[in-house]
């Protein structure tokens, strides 16, 4: 499963691309604690039956989220994202929403499992597959599942909370002897992709702090 850093690091890529002239210190390091919030479920295994992936690994977190965002600037008469950030505001919420499906939840999904639809339906998913073009069969994907016995398109099912056992350093589960303490392990690099995915994300977001720098002195020096 992809380390917080990791998730960090996509989300970094994430924001230079998309932050535009809201990307600031301020910009990123508030999108950083929104894509490290969900990691912070692990911690909920320490005293419930379910934890990590689950509470706070679900749609609808960062749905209900960008359905606040949508009635604030676009319902309401007076938007308060507008009159109290304004547009640097709006910005950073959409961005961070976007990183928190995509950079956390979606990164999750693909390298391993969550419950993606908790509490509502109590099922752990993963998105694993290819997308083929053959000269036969044409254009041919494997992510998402039509025969599932109700007609629904699903990614793959691997079980309910009872079924599913995810443990993390937080919570390692039990250990092999009563009186022994459990092996904690917290991952950082767990592979090759996670590695080039992490070294590509903080360079960019580091480059991307150093060209605005640049640029800000420039037109402050007047050239």
């Amino acid at each position: 499963m992809p380390s917080t850093i990791v998730h960090l690091a996509f989300a970094g890529l994430i924001a230079a691309a998309l932050l535009g002239e809201a990307f600031d210190r301020k910009s990123v390091l508030i999108v950083m604690v929104v894509v490290a919030f969900p990691d912070l479920d692990s911690f909920i295994d320490l005293f419930a039956p379910y934890g990590h992936r689950v509470v706070f690994h679900n749609v609808w977190i960062p749905l209900l989220a960008g359905f606040i965002v949508f009635l604030d600037v676009y319902v309401r008469e007076e938007s308060y994202i507008l009159n109290r950030w304004g547009e640097w505001g709006y910005r950073v919420a959409w961005v961070s929403i976007f990183c928190y499906l995509v950079a956390h939840v979606l990164l999750d999904m693909a390298d391993g499992s969550v419950n993606l639809f908790w509490p509502v339906h109590d099922q752990f998913y993963t998105l694993s597959g290819e997308i083929e073009l053959s000269n036969q069969h044409g254009i041919v994907q494997t992510f998402i599942e039509w025969g599932n016995g109700n007609g629904t398109p699903t990614p793959e099912a691997r079980g309910s909370t009872e079924e599913v056992d995810i443990t993390t350093g937080v919570a390692p589960g039990d250990a092999p002897e009563p009186d022994e303490d459990p092996e904690r392990t917290f991952p950082v690099i767990g592979a090759t992709w996670e590695l080039i995915l992490f070294l590509t994300g903080t360079f960019i977001t580091a480059m991307r702090f150093h060209m605005d720098y640049d640029l800000e002195n420039g037109e402050s020096n007047g050239e």
